[in-house]
């Protein structure tokens, strides 16, 4: 019973790391492919942070130890604070810039 319940972990184990690579492609093939700054900013933080979190909870799955599942979980809680924050400035500071580029070129809003 128990061999058979630590083969059903791996095969959890191994289902989130194949997930969480899938999310980060996806994120990957959105900064290379999106046709502007803020939508591939928004693919990058949205699928990199899941990509990242299914990652770490692989991890914590396959350590089997408390203290690696509290340092993922702390470090996917740093992740969901920080990449809003740092996409709220990217998506700013593009947009500042956009209508810095229309003032000067006196382009029409679209």
């Amino acid at each position: 019973m128990t061999d058979a319940l630590a083969h059903t972990g791996d095969w959890a184990v191994a289902f989130l790391l194949v997930l969480g690579a899938l999310f980060f492609l996806v994120a990957a093939v959105g900064v290379v492919r999106l046709p502007d700054a803020l939508t591939r900013m928004h693919a990058a933080t949205k699928a990199g942070t899941l990509g990242a979190g299914l990652m770490l909870l692989a991890a914590s799955l396959a350590a089997g130890d408390l203290g690696v599942s509290v340092r993922a979980g702390a470090i996917f809680l740093f992740l969901l604070v920080t990449a809003p924050i740092g996409a709220h400035v990217i998506g700013r500071t593009v947009w500042g810039r956009q209508q810095a580029r229309r003032l000067m070129t006196r382009e029409t809003p679209e």
